[in-house]
């Protein structure tokens, strides 16, 4: 028994030994061993709605139009420009926008969709202010709470919450096409076109909202990383020509009325434009009726799918006698994709530029590799 006993004690001391060592050990090694921050942030701290509201206000503009179009924007880069939806801005040029601090600045419209219901305004006074943040890779997901900011009905910076409550939506509204849109609780009204829809959390624009049903009370929104790369294609190279405007009306000139000649030019150059932004649609409406008539939409799409980065390397245009129709001819620097690779190509095409129904169109066309 006494063995037992002694026995116990025994075992109790080495472990109590042990544990004061390991203790020390602890002690004396592991603060050596941790350098940098602690694994556990304690106390982060989130941005509240108010600030959320705040910080998105003040870079949320109000877009008017000439023709009585009314809608909002928000900056979305350095270089002052400002994305909204295609509708507000559809047919004009220039813009007036009215910013949080009062200011009331001239836009001028260097992108806009004919499929897509996007535009960018390019504001100069704005260049260099810090944007808003894009959510440009996570998606928003059913029940994610959201705000929507903008100018309904004329009042400017309202402010409405909600949260996703569907996702994939997709109508037509001629002649804009919406595809897999977030459906929001938050009211859109007409003036909320081309506002932010803002992750109420981060900040972060997820959104352009851009369609109300049932009054308002259903809204859609388009996910900004759907449209972020057109954005960026016309903030990089400005449309030199917009859909929905004669070529009169497009293009600027101190002498006043342009010549054929050089508006021929502007077309061909417009063309390859909208080639390059992905707006087959327009490209295809610029050809002339006969043209339509032997080459349909589609093949005429197909033709460009496998091209990017069209360069008009050189220019040069020829008007007839009749002083009606001119020759275009151009030399092009393309990237294409054959075997599974893109490499550069050279070519020289040719235009018949003339006017069918008042419309300065594409005519006639055709085209050979030089390189």
């Amino acid at each position: 028994m006494k063995k037992t006993i002694w026995a116990g004690i025994i075992g109790a001391v080495i472990i109590m030994g042990g544990g004061a060592a390991a203790g020390l050990y602890v002690r004396a090694e592991v603060p050596e061993r941790l350098t940098g921050a602690p694994l556990l942030a304690i106390g982060e701290k989130k941005k509240s709605l108010k600030d959320v509201i705040f910080e998105t206000q003040k870079l949320v503009v109000m877009i008017e139009t000439d023709t009585g179009s009314q809608g909002s924007g928000f900056l979305y880069n350095h270089e002052g420009d400002l994305i909204t939806n295609a509708h507000v801005v559809s047919g004009v040029r220039h813009v007036r926008v009215k910013t949080a601090d009062a200011r009331e600045l001239d836009g001028e419209v260097i992108g806009v969709s004919t499929e897509i219901d996007v535009a960018v305004v390019r504001v100069k006074e704005l260049a260099g202010t810090e944007p808003l943040s894009m959510q440009r890779y996570e998606r928003a997901e059913v029940g994610d709470e959201v705000i929507a900011v903008g100018s309904p009905l004329g009042f400017q910076n309202t402010v409405t919450t909600g949260m996703i409550s569907g996702v994939g939506r997709s109508f037509q509204i001629e002649p804009y096409s919406y595809e897999d849109l977030y459906q929001i609780s938050a009211a859109i009204a007409p003036g909320n076109s081309g506002g932010p829809l803002v992750d109420r959390e981060t900040g972060a624009v997820i959104g352009i909202n851009s369609a109300g049903l049932d009054d308002g009370a259903i809204g859609f929104s388009i996910p900004i990383s759907n449209v972020l790369p057109l954005a960026e294609g016309w903030s990089k190279e400005p449309m030199t020509m917009l859909p929905g405007l004669s070529l009169t009306e497009d293009s600027e000139h101190p002498d006043g009325e342009a010549s054929l000649e050089q508006l021929a030019g502007y077309l061909v150059s417009h063309f390859y434009d909208s080639l390059n932004n992905g707006d087959y649609v327009y490209a295809y409406s610029l050809l002339g009726g006969n043209w339509k008539e032997g080459t349909s939409y589609v093949k005429f799409r197909e033709g460009y799918l496998t091209t990017r980065n069209v360069v008009v390397d050189d220019l040069h245009v020829t008007v007839n006698e009749g002083g009606d129709e001119a020759v275009v001819t151009a030399v092009l620097s393309v990237d294409e994709r054959k075997d599974g690779e893109y490499v550069l190509s050279k070519y020289q095409v040719t235009y018949r530029v003339g006017y069918e129904n008042d419309q300065l169109k594409l005519l006639s066309g055709k085209g050979k590799a030089i390189r």
